[in-house]
Parts: C-alpha cells; sequence; structure tokens
C-alpha cells in the first residue's frame, strides 16, 4: 500500500481521539480521515465540522460497510473493542484500538486469534505510557546491568485526591464498560514490562473505598471497581514488583518508582528525574536524559508506516496487549479469592 492512500474511519470520537488521533492523523501525508461514526448522529457531526471530516455515518456497523476506507481507529471504550475489532478485520480493515485492549483476557485473546487469521492487517493498540520521557533511559541502564540482577522493585501511583463520597460515576468505574480494567495499573505494567519484563505470578489486595456513586441519570448505583490496590508480583529472575495504586491518597507522596539490584539502584522522582547510584557511592546522583534520546508519542505514523510495510508495530502490538490485559485480569482474581494467580492465564 506504500502509493495508495490510506482513508481512516473514526469509529468513537471521545477526548483522546480528537485531543491526540485525529491531529496524529492530520500530520502524516497520504492519509485522509474520510469519515466519523460516534455516539450520536448530532456528535459525529459535530466532530465533523470541527476536524473537516467529509463523511458522517449514523452507526459504527454503516462505516465498516464503506469499501473506500482502509482503515479504522476505534476510540470506544474497552467493552465495544473485541465486537468492533472482530467486524473490522472481517471487512478488510486495518485496526488501531483505543486503550484499555478490552474488557477481559478472553476478549483479549479473541481479537488477538482474529489477528493471527488476517496477517495482511495491521492491528495496534494505543499505548498508555506516561513513561515516554524515562523509557529509553532505564532500559539502556538496566540492560548495560547498571544495577547488576534485579532484587526488587517499589512502583507507587497515588492520585493526590480524597475519596469523593457521592462522586460521579465515570466509565471506569462502570464494570459492564471497563471490565477488569482498574485504575491506571495496566498502563503502569505497560511501562514495567518495558523495563523489566514481564511478571509470571500475581497476589493482591483492593478495596473499593467509595462504594456509590451517581450515574447520568441522577441515580446512586454501586461500585464494584476498586480504587485502591496493593499489588505483589515476580519476574522471571524471581525478583519482586510491590505496586501501589489508588484514587484515594489525600496530599500524598504522588507517582514514584525504585528499583534495587545486586549493584546499583534507580530511581525516579514525580517528574520523572531519574537518579542512580552504584555500590560505593555516597548517594545518588541524577541520570542525563537529552530529548534526543527520549522516546516520543507517535502512534498514528507508526500505524500509518506499518500500513505501507516500512515499520513494525512495537508501541502496542496485539501480543502485548494481551499479556497486560491476563496480568490485570490476574490483580482482580487475586484480590477476589486471596491466592496467587500464575500467568499466564
Amino acid at each position: 500500500m506504500a502509493e495508495e492512500a490510506i482513508r481512516v474511519g473514526l469509529i468513537g470520537a471521545g477526548g483522546n481521539v480528537r485531543n491526540r488521533h485525529i491531529p496524529g492523523f492530520q500530520q502524516v501525508k497520504g492519509l485522509e480521515i474520510a469519515a466519523v461514526a460516534n455516539r450520536s448522529l448530532e456528535s459525529g457531526r459535530t466532530v465533523a465540522d470541527q476536524f473537516n471530516i467529509p463523511q458522517v455515518y449514523s452507526g459504527w456497523q454503516e462505516l465498516l460497510e464503506d469499501d473506500s476506507i482502509n482503515a479504522v481507529c476505534i476510540g470506544t471504550w474497552p467493552y465495544m473493542h473485541r465486537t468492533m475489532t472482530l467486524a473490522a478485520l472481517e471487512k478488510g480493515k486495518h485496526v488501531l484500538t483505543e486503550a484499555r485492549m478490552a474488557c477481559t483476557a478472553q476478549d483479549a485473546r479473541d481479537m488477538l486469534d482474529a489477528s493471527l487469521e488476517h496477517p495482511g492487517l495491521v492491528c495496534q493498540l494505543t499505548p498508555t505510557s506516561t513513561t515516554y520521557k524515562i523509557d529509553n533511559l532505564l532500559k539502556k541502564l538496566i540492560a548495560e546491568g547498571f544495577v547488576g540482577e534485579v532484587l526488587s522493585v517499589e512502583m507507587q501511583a497515588l492520585q493526590n485526591r480524597f475519596a469523593d463520597f457521592g462522586g460521579d460515576l465515570h466509565w471506569r468505574h462502570d464494570w459492564k464498560i471497563s471490565g477488569y480494567n482498574t485504575l491506571n495499573i495496566g498502563a503502569s505494567y505497560e511501562s514495567m514490562m518495558r523495563w523489566l519484563g514481564r511478571g509470571n505470578r500475581v497476589m493482591a489486595m483492593a478495596k473499593v473505598h467509595v462504594p456509590y456513586r451517581t450515574d447520568d441519570r441522577g441515580e446512586t448505583v454501586s461500585v464494584s471497581i476498586p480504587d485502591h490496590v496493593n499489588i505483589l508480583y515476580e519476574l522471571a529472575n524471581g525478583a519482586q514488583v510491590h505496586m501501589r495504586m489508588s484514587a484515594t491518597t489525600g496530599l500524598s507522596t504522588g507517582n514514584q518508582t525504585w528499583i534495587y539490584g545486586t549493584e546499583g539502584t534507580i530511581h525516579v522522582d514525580q517528574q520523572q528525574n531519574v537518579f542512580a547510584g552504584r555500590r560505593g557511592d555516597d548517594q545518588l546522583s541524577e541520570m542525563p536524559n537529552s530529548v534526543e534520546e527520549q522516546a516520543h508519542y507517535r502512534v498514528e505514523e507508526q500505524f500509518t508506516n506499518a500500513i505501507r510495510g516500512t515499520e513494525q508495530v512495537d508501541m502496542v502490538p496485539f501480543e502485548t496487549g494481551v499479556h497486560y490485559m491476563e496480568w490485570t485480569e490476574a490483580v482482580v482474581r487475586s484480590a477476589q479469592t486471596g491466592q496467587a494467580v500464575y500467568l499466564p492465564l
């Protein structure tokens, strides 16, 4: 498809699609955002008018029937990702799917299986990484043996807010829409996999601190997705990783990571500055991290290049998504049962 123009259809046009995907696609030469199908025809027209998209469809099935569209960007909530991905592949369209990959690990495996049945089509997940700034530096330090053998890792992502009792129901609180996805645990684990590899055993405890919220009809509904989680998982070499994630930690110390090894220590502070030191040092020192060596968000460019056959998808292939969905589900299963859960599921 190197010489053929790429025509993308948008299925769902929420905040991330409008703020990230549309501007990203508009910067790609030879690519046209040809159509949009949003939650309603009216909202689709609003997006089309804002971004000069020529065609508005009343439903996503109608958009998939448009044979002139080569690829789709699925920007809906997780509960529709499996259904839409499988349908798009059957229609011969490349697929860029918003994160999280799906509601359950089985849904994610179904999506991977379908992609493998269509090897000529590109399938990519939007990475949820907030660690582009430090990814390359951490991978380099660990791969080159700066810390020696990794012994343990402490990672926390604590939102600086108190529990909002009676607050609004966000889609991330709704099991029917979000499934096993909890807080930002999958996003954090996605980054940790790049630095440290995959986990193979998971233990967790979780808590719903705000058990009731108000939906868009003004009704009080119960919430089952935790807003506070402690996770312990094991790496291939036996090192233990402890993750603390919470949306109910007012005046907290925020996000930070510590990686401890036989020969060195790495610390990432709230501003994603990286400090490190080795055996014999008196203290940690800030590590240089030039902008030129940092990774950057370029999802739409990579998706297009993969369709044209000039690049392979690494941020993020469906195979990676299946693992983070299995890990995410393992966290919830362990918290529910009090038992360790082994991966793969």
